[in-house]
């Protein structure tokens, strides 16, 4: 019996030409090595100078100090509801009496926890030397934190690691660089956008490497971080959001009578953008990437509608989950804002309630742009010329037809 011709083999990921490569590295490069060095040149510019703030303001009056003590009975009684043995300071080993406010009593003070104790000798209310400051959370905390490295490291390995590498570089910038422009009085929104953009390059770079296709994401992280800041330029002041509507903003503008809260609000809800962003646009370019991996005779508008068909399932998703990450973390403001007799929409327009609803809407409309535009520039940059794979597709369907086709004779052999 003949023998079959010899295929040709085709390989199904062909390249793409080396001058559709340069070009479309080209054009990146004149995107984004502008944004580089804007960002360089704003670090630069908005760098505060001097002692750093942070950590200048004293913690603790003279002659006070935190302590660490191990609860060992819970008794109730008025005054002296916790005995605990002090495991720091003048006296070690010592059972000490400890004032603790009823709250945190009724919600989870067991025999074993480990406390943090003012001490004062001239002593604190009732006359004891002991209050109670917080818990001490160290050890578990430590614990958790131990284990999602070696979950993210396991299971996505080096990439993984690489991820955590761009977070601590991200969380470095908002350290080094944000809170102390913030403290010396730089404008917020200017630390903003040239802190995020710092952590946008960090964290997209080091977790994804150098390559058009993260560059992609970068774009379409910076496009939706542009309608993202307009919006809330735009929404903070015609809604008139003050950033005025917690204990803490209250005493922020006493310790920075410069800072104008309703910028410091501006400023946390591009930030808080940011996360969001590069994670679709991120996903987005790998769809386009895998999709024209599948399929590379796949023309440009097919690529984009094929992408597209994905991030209508990102945005269906990520919108309801910023609401519920919002429902989540401000139910205490929640309970207490329907336990008032009011209609449901003055409510929902309480300024607490207001300031959060808008950072909501301008991120989910951000990130709902950003999604075709990222899906638009993957398309244009990993399509292969319209010419070639046509051609290389009916060569590979024509050798496989070739390959099953019997030679003349063969079955009579």
């Amino acid at each position: 019996m003949a023998a079959a011709p010899p295929v040709h083999r085709h390989d199904s990921h062909a390249q793409i030409p080396p001058a559709q490569a340069r070009r479309a590295r080209t054009v990146l490069a004149a995107l984004v090595v502008p944004l580089i060095l804007a960002t360089l040149a704003g670090l630069v510019a908005l760098w505060p100078t001097g002692e750093s703030p942070v950590g200048s303001r004293e913690l603790l009056a003279e002659g006070m100090t935190v302590e660490i003590a191990e609860v060992v009975e819970v008794t109730g009684t008025p005054g002296q509801e916790v005995r605990a043995e002090l495991l720091t300071g003048a006296g070690e080993g010592q059972i000490i009496p400890v004032q603790v406010p009823p709250e945190v009593l009724d919600n989870g003070t067991d025999v074993g926890d480990r406390m943090r104790l003012l001490f004062s000798a001239s002593g604190l209310g009732s006359g004891s030397p002991y209050i109670f400051w917080d818990f001490e959370r160290t050890v578990p905390v430590a614990w958790l934190a131990v284990l999602y490295a070696l979950v993210v490291v396991l299971v996505a390995r080096w990439r993984g690691l690489a991820a955590m590498a761009g977070l601590a570089a991200s969380l470095a910038v908002v350290v080094v660089f944000v809170l102390p422009a913030l403290m010396t009085g730089a404008p917020p929104l200017l630390v903003a956008l040239v802190g995020s953009s710092a952590m946008m390059f960090f964290s997209v770079y080091l977790a994804h490497g150098v390559s058009i296709r993260t560059t992609t994401a970068i774009l379409g992280t910076f496009i939706g971080l542009a309608v993202t800041t307009g919006l809330a330029t735009w929404g903070t002041r015609t809604a008139n959001l003050t950033g005025t509507t917690s204990e803490t903003a209250l005493m922020l503008s006493g310790t920075f009578p410069g800072l104008r809260l309703q910028d410091l609000l501006l400023c946390g809800i591009v930030i808080a953008g940011l996360g969001v962003l590069n994670d679709v646009t991120i996903t987005q370019a790998s769809a386009v990437w895998e999709l024209h991996a599948a399929d590379q005779t796949m023309a440009r508008r097919r690529l984009w509608l094929g992408g597209m068909r994905i991030g209508r399932d990102h945005i269906a998703s990520t919108v309801y989950t910023l609401a519920f990450a919002y429902v989540g973390t401000a139910l205490p403001v929640l309970l207490m804002a329907a336990s008032y007799d009011r209609a449901f929409l003055d409510t929902l327009m309480a300024g607490e309630i207001a300031e959060e609803i808008v950072r909501t809407l301008v991120s989910s409309v951000g990130l709902v742009l950003a999604i075709p535009a990222t899906t638009a520039i993957a398309a244009a940059l990993v399509r292969v010329s319209a010419t070639r794979a046509p051609l290389e597709g009916r060569a590979r369907r024509d050798d496989v037809v070739a390959a099953r086709r019997p030679e003349p004779g063969a079955d009579q052999a």
